[in-house]
């Protein structure tokens, strides 16, 4: 990024924060001016996004917007700004932010120069085995890859984001650290959702005295709303961090922590796989959509390959006519997705370790092949469905956060350690959770893992391999130039959250908060059904059902933080509703 450019740039006054509550959910919004509706795509609102000129920052967690957002005014780019971010929530929302778990950012230039990806996903001790989740008879153990030090990859977030920090960034990783430091050591107000999660979360993390001593009070209580949360084990882990870098995480004290962690109770990451852990730079999965190009996360993650391969077969149908969530939209959105899930579970792995027809996957002719046995008024069974014949050779509580600047350098970043509280253990001494990322690998081909996804050959365990991934940061460009930052959590559902978001907008004109709202729908192959969110007409769902569809209402999907940018440049945030801690701020 140009530094010159970047460091001399003049910044435009705030002229009157406000705050702007939406008829769903919580969106804070810092605005030097109101909505500019300056094209088409703008009109017709339903929910107001959050506005701004210079900059844009959308979160699950007010209080790491806030921080990312300052970081922006105070001459910060979106990289600055987006690592920042990453370790404020490490701290505020350690059910899903996380220091011990991985993820993958995409980040793209205001040059017009195409996106690079950055993979910081979590890898396999040396010491793993392919058959290390089965039992003596050869069946999957799902506890073990869940629920034990079994279940543990080697974390790559701290080394992923020091990375992004080093190639684009323009402030020191110690300054990218003060606010998650402060927030640690000073506390931060707990907000309802944090004291609900940890009750529930309470059978698991009981399990473990240090969980037990990070999370909960010395009487055992939990932290009540408004109550003052602070964490002074993982202060000294984050000052090790700051002091040391990279090193102060991967060696020394806090990798001796974790290898203790490791040996007391049978896990298997070692000094040396920390040491060994390396972040790798990756050119994204790129298609193209109505003249718009998608670029979103290659392998070890399925998430772009699958949302540019659906796209592909959508793109052949009258998707806008038909209308948004009609019977026939659904009809046929279900009918894309159990194609591209049916191929995830036999092509997708890490491309370190096995082959991906990643061109046949995402060339408009493979889709073309898949589109022709649609049926327009009848359901395909699932078990009809096989992986098909290309061209040869997360958890729900994932965390997503979107930035974009005054350059028009944009940062899409999905990182997680897999489900709500992780593997739910907590490194005595170090104050952080440890992810539970190896369940996403394929205990057993064949068998479904915790998300219900199916998996092969291709991402079984090996030592040193990434595990498939279903996250998705997602960057959609018009003419060389940033339009759309997105991406969610959800688990298997984040490639269709995030799909929809971009369908809502292309083909449905929607402002992008409204885009976000809009209910959802799912289908990842097996099981055989449609999964809906409340607010699909019950008219819809009688028709989906004779065509052969099974429906299911179930509770919300994903998470989705976003931000659009006007031709104009003006900068549109939309926080989720589905998250009540979410916000998208912009000045």
């Amino acid at each position: 990024m140009d530094e010159r450019r970047h460091r001399t740039a003049t910044k435009t006054p705030e002229t009157g924060p406000y705050l702007r509550q939406l008829l769903i959910g919580l969106v804070l919004t810092l605005s030097a001016s109101p909505a500019v509706h300056a094209e088409a795509i703008f009109t017709g609102d339903r929910f107001i996004p959050a506005v701004g000129t210079q900059g844009m920052v959308a979160t699950s967690h007010t209080v790491a917007t806030e921080v990312a957002l300052k970081v922006l005014q105070d001459g910060g780019n979106a990289v600055d700004a987006a690592v920042t971010a990453g370790f404020a929530l490490a701290v505020t929302q350690p059910r899903s932010g996380n220091i011990g778990g991985g993820g993958f950012m995409l980040i793209a230039k205001g040059d017009g120069s195409p996106p690079e990806a950055i993979d910081y996903r979590e890898t396999a001790p040396a010491a793993a085995t392919e058959t290390m989740f089965q039992d003596e008879h050869g069946e999957a153990v799902p506890e073990l890859s869940r629920f034990s030090h079994l279940a543990v990859g080697v974390p790559g977030t701290v080394a992923g984001l020091a990375l992004a920090l080093e190639r684009h960034g323009t402030i020191s990783l110690k300054q990218a650290l003060a606010p998650a430091l402060d927030l640690a050591r000073n506390g931060f107000v707990v907000p309802r959702r944090f004291t609900t999660g940890l009750d529930e979360a309470r059978p698991r993390l009981e399990k473990w005295p240090a969980s037990v001593k990070a999370f909960y009070k010395r009487n055992g209580d939990t932290y009540q709303p408004g109550e003052i949360f602070r964490q002074p084990d993982l202060v000294q882990t984050l000052q090790r961090i700051a002091g040391e870098g990279v090193a102060g995480f991967y060696e020394g004290k806090t990798a001796q922590l974790i290898a203790n962690e490791m040996k007391r109770h049978g896990g298997l990451i070692t000094k040396e796989d920390l040491k060994a852990y390396k972040p790798v730079v990756r050119t994204p999965a790129h298609g193209t959509y109505r003249g718009y190009d998608i670029y979103s996360m290659s392998p070890p993650s399925s998430g772009g390959t699958h949302i540019v391969q659906i796209l592909n077969i959508l793109e052949g149908l009258p998707i806008k006519e038909a209308g948004h969530n009609s019977a026939d939209t659904i009809h046929w959105m279900a009918e894309a997705m159990k194609l591209a899930y049916a191929d995830r579970s036999q092509f997708l792995g890490d491309t370190d370790f096995v082959e991906v027809p990643l061109g046949g996957l995402t060339s408009k002719a493979y889709a073309e092949s898949l589109r022709a046995g649609i049926s327009k008024d009848k359901a395909r069974p699932a078990s009809e469905i096989k992986s098909g014949e290309p061209a040869s050779y997360e958890s729900p509580e994932t965390t997503h956060f979107s930035v974009v600047d005054r350059w028009g350098n944009a940062v899409s970043n999905t990182y997680t350690i897999n489900f709500s509280y992780g593997s739910g253990i907590t490194v005595q001494g170090a104050g952080f959770l440890l992810n539970n990322e190896m369940d996403d690998f394929s205990a057993k081909p064949g068998v479904p893992n915790a998300y219900g996804l199916i998996g092969g050959e291709a991402n079984k365990v090996e030592p040193g391999k990434r595990m498939l991934s279903s996250m998705s940061p997602t960057i959609v460009q018009k003419d060389g130039k940033t339009f759309l930052v997105t991406g969610s959590p959800g688990g298997s559902r984040i490639i269709t959250t995030t799909l929809q978001v971009i369908m809502n907008v292309i083909d449905h004109g929607m402002n992008i908060q409204t885009a976000v709202n809009s209910p959802r729908i799912h289908h990842q192959w097996l099981p055989d059904q449609i999964r809906i969110e409340q607010g699909i007409s019950p008219d819809t769902v009688r028709l989906l059902e004779s065509r052969g569809h099974k429906v299911i209402e179930d509770s919300a999907m994903g998470a989705i933080q976003s931000i659009m940018i006007g031709e104009d440049g003006t900068l549109y945030g939309a926080a989720d509703p589905r998250r009540s801690t979410s916000s998208a701020m912009g000045y």
